[in-house]
């Protein structure tokens, strides 16, 4: 998933992203609250982690803007504030979650998963059709019980795509949903990674298939 992690402290904010890059996720980093709001503004993320005490605005002011916008994107909130009233202020202004630091990286992992999870309306970690399973915390696709080898990128894209099935999807919005800021990547990249994915896909019923002009959309084919 695409991740925006807002944090001032430049230590943990390196520490989470190369914790959640290497479970497979896209992560930008930005340490001020006032760029972070105009972030928001237009791009579009999965999931964001959000720091109550930052410079330029505070954490609550971002979520706060983010949700009178109609900006519904889920968010963490992952603060040192550990007082009652600070749980109350962080969940009514619209966090989905409130973790109190230090975290141990494993539960963060696992709560940033859950919240995407019940956005999405997905019941457990696990997608299954037909003969196909993937394990969204496992990172892992199977067919009968065989494993698929799948690079990082490629497994991004299936997550995507299982979680907006039957949606269209243009090139750039898949670019934008699996590459960060950093990375830059050309649309030519997205192509490839996406003809490689459908390669490995042949033998289940996801199908990801080229809508001529307007992008790519995945189904789950019949029997």
């Amino acid at each position: 998933m695409r991740i925006l992690l807002v944090e001032d402290t430049a230590e943990l904010a390196e520490s989470i992203r190369e914790r959640l890059t290497a479970e497979g996720h896209a992560v930008d980093v930005e340490g001020d609250g006032s760029s972070a709001d105009s972030l928001l503004t237009h791009a579009v993320f999965d999931l964001v982690i959000l720091d109550v005490h930052l410079p330029g605005l505070s954490g609550f002011d971002v979520l706060s803007r983010m949700r009178v916008r109609g900006n519904t994107t889920p968010v963490l909130i992952l603060t040192a504030r550990s007082e009652v009233d600070d749980r109350v202020t962080g969940l009514d202004v619209g966090a989905d979650d409130y973790m109190v630091k230090p975290v141990d990286f494993r539960e963060l992992a696992a709560r940033c998963r859950a919240i995407v999870r019940r956005r999405s309306g997905a019941a457990s970690n696990r997608f299954s059709a037909g003969n196909f399973v993937f394990d969204r915390s496992a990172r892992r696709a199977s067919i009968e019980d065989r494993d698929l080898e799948l690079r990082p990128r490629e497994i991004q894209a299936l997550e995507l795509f299982l979680a907006n099935l039957d949606r269209v999807m243009t090139k750039e919005e898949v670019a934008d949903r699996i590459y960060t800021f950093d990375e830059a990547p050309s649309l030519n990249a997205v192509e490839q990674t996406l003809t490689r994915l459908r390669r490995k896909l042949t033998d289940t019923p996801v199908r990801i298939r080229t809508i001529r002009g307007l992008g790519y959309i995945a189904s789950i084919a019949d029997g």
